[in-house]
């Protein structure tokens, strides 16, 4: 039921059209009235009605004025104007406000049911499609954090110029305006390795993740965005004397909020330097990511900054192996990363790992001993892993050990080949297991799709991994969104019915997974660039 209120000076008229017309037949509620504009105003705020209508000579404040502090108030109030006076200027300002109908008194019973219909409808046609526009972004969120990430890969890898950065950011509707930018990075991952445990998120952790969107997207000065399975990024944006204090009040949140699950999970957070341009943004994401690899030779530091990356280095007046840390030879720090690590992580952990053990390289007898260490790790990884030995370190063009007289830099360069290769049976593995439950999904939705219940957490359930992993997995396997898949597929098979059949709309928005068909037919709009009926016409099918 619409609410409806009535301004009019003539007082015979106001009570006629009040007392007279059936309001709650066409779908109206009366909510008040008022002699002239200016008793009215009052009122008006705080009935908030959904359409106003309004004599356009009165004492006081006149309906044109009224019409005017209104509009600007309630834009989606609907004002209807009624007027003595067949007047050109009085109807022009009339539509330079915006006024939905002007009718001219005397009124008769048809013509206000006329009108009041019209509106009426107009106003549900409004909320239909504001509520279809909600619901569109709701299911395309995912699509958005994806076209998101994809952009910022390509600012921070240093490929795409300014001029297109400004034009991309208008595209996705992100604000990147901002004389300052810092970029902090997290990751966070199960301590178990289990295959298992691994896809299945615990609740806790969900809610950690949900609790990081929620918190970040509440503040402008942040952007947030997906950036793997186990990593998100926060981009922050400021005036250079306000960055610091964002980046703070950022670390402390990212602090409280996986602390709640650190038992479990291996958490950090790597932050760059500050720069003052766009196009600085790749050389501030090189920069954390550098302090991100570091996480491996120093488990218990969640936080990795400027400050903090010196602890990871030893003191170069240290001339003996007397002062080494032994704690950074330990081969579970090489075991980590095997186990965690990424290819594109490779280099950036050997530099840092060879760079915290700088001093101690001087000495041959500890070079000899670290090159057995990495190697004897590094094949007995390849070998968890199903490998060959003879053929991994082929393919890793490993056979030959450095001599012990070699440079620091050959050194870390067979390091490098080692575990590069290593990383990549690694992943290879994990694609193949991707693969095997991805195409089990894939079947799923084959057999779904045109079921209007079909969800992304049902699909996560019959593969039995968490519906965060699984939206995860398929858009970085299938390089869209599961929504963005399943409407593709419902789309495709609405086209075939429209060209091929001559189903009313209706019919095929249920053969295709939509319950209403209203809604149909605006996302098919949304994503082919026509109604469902220009579609059928332009394809030379005609409907009895």
């Amino acid at each position: 039921m619409l609410k409806i209120f009535l301004v009019e000076d003539e007082s015979i008229m106001r009570e006629g059209l009040r007392d007279n017309m059936p309001w709650q037949q066409f779908g109206y509620q009366f909510v008040g009235e008022a002699g002239d504009g200016e008793t009215a105003l009052p009122l008006i705020r705080k009935t908030k009605p959904d359409v106003l209508l309004t004599d356009i000579k009165m004492p006081f404040m006149d309906g044109l004025t009224l019409s005017r502090i209104v509009t600007k108030e309630f834009p989606n109030m609907k004002i209807i104007i009624l007027s003595g006076y067949d007047d050109f200027e009085y109807a022009r300002q009339a539509i330079q406000i915006g006024v939905e109908q002007y009718i001219l008194k005397p009124i008769s019973r048809e013509t206000m049911k006329k009108v009041l219909l019209e509106v009426k409808d107009k106003i549900e046609s409004e909320k239909e499609k504001k509520t279809y526009i909600e619901k569109f972004k709701k299911e395309m969120q995912e699509y958005e954090q994806m076209a998101r990430r994809n952009f910022l890969e390509k600012v921070f890898s240093g490929q795409m110029p300014v001029q297109d950065i400004y034009v991309e950011t208008e595209k996705l509707s992100l604000d990147l305006n901002g004389p300052c930018y810092n970029l902090v990075m997290v990751s966070a991952q199960r301590k178990r390795r289990d295959a298992e445990t691994l896809r299945n998120d615990s609740a806790g952790f969900l809610r950690c993740q949900d609790e990081m969107m929620h918190y970040f997207l509440r503040f402008p000065e942040y952007l947030i965005f997906n950036w793997n399975i186990n990593t998100y990024g926060i981009l922050i944006k400021g005036e250079k004397e306000q960055i610091d204090a964002y980046k703070q009040r950022a670390l402390q949140n990212i602090t409280r909020i996986y602390s709640a699950v650190e038992e479990d999970y291996d958490w950090y957070a790597a932050v760059g330097n500050t720069v003052e341009r766009l196009s600085q943004l790749a050389e501030c994401y090189s920069n954390v990511n550098h302090k991100l690899s570091l996480r491996y030779l120093s488990p218990t530091q969640h936080i990795i900054t400027e400050t903090s990356e010196e602890l990871f280095n030893v003191n170069e007046n240290d001339g003996n192996l007397d002062n080494l840390d032994v704690a950074k030879v330990d081969p579970d720090i090489l075991k980590g990363f095997l186990e965690n690590g990424s290819v594109e992580e490779v280099e950036n952990f050997v530099d840092n790992y060879f760079q915290s053990l700088q001093d101690a390289l001087k000495s041959k007898l500890f070079r000899n001993y670290l090159l057995l260490n990495v190697r004897f790790v590094v094949l007995a990884y390849a070998e968890s892993l199903g490998c060959n030995q003879e053929e991994f370190l082929h393919n890793a063009q490993a056979e030959t050990m450095p001599d012990i007289n070699s440079s620091v830099k050959s050194l870390k360069e067979y390091a490098c080949r080692l575990i590069h290769r290593a990383v990549m049976e690694k992943e290879k593995e994990s694609n193949d297991r991707s693969h095997t439950i991805l195409k089990k999904a894939l079947d799923y939705i084959e057999e779904k799709f045109c079921d209007e219940t079909l969800s992304l957490n049902d699909a996560a359930a019959v593969i039995n991994v968490s519906p965060n992993y699984f939206s995860a997995l398929f858009s970085q396997e299938m390089n869209m969104t599961f929504v963005e898949y399943v409407t593709g597929k419902r789309m495709e098979k609405a086209k075939k019915l429209l060209r091929q059949s001559d189903m009313h709309t209706a019919d095929i928005a249920l053969e295709t997974g939509y319950k209403d068909p209203h809604y149909f037919s605006f996302v098919f709009k949304k994503t082919q660039g026509c109604t469902p009926r220009e579609y059928r016409n332009e394809s030379g099918i005609k409907h009895n």
